[in-house]
């Protein structure tokens, strides 16, 4: 049987959220692509994340929830407890 591992996190302000994107080395666009949120072309031709725009602000009530934000620390090495490691092929099979 499979141990379950809950990703508890407290849901961070946009100014943390912010903060992480920035140690990360990434763009909102680049954030965005990478948690699945969609993408908009702006007023000027260039790409945008409207969604993360939003998470981000500190005005918005729209937040991004914990576990979430918990995946995306995992996704860019920044999570305080876990990272990610890949399985060797001998671990993959049906779960």
């Amino acid at each position: 049987m499979n141990t379950i591992t809950r990703l508890d996190m407290p849901i961070p302000s946009g100014e943390n959220l912010k903060a992480a994107r920035i140690a990360a080395g990434l763009s909102q666009v680049q954030a965005a692509e990478l948690m699945g949120y969609s993408l908009q072309v702006g007023s000027r031709g260039g790409v945008q994340s409207r969604t993360w725009q939003a998470l981000e602000s500190a005005t918005d009530e729209r937040n991004i929830q914990g576990p979430v934000f918990a995946m995306f620390l995992l996704l860019t090495g920044q999570h305080p407890e876990f990272r990610l490691i890949e399985k060797n092929s001998s671990e993959t099979g049906p779960a």
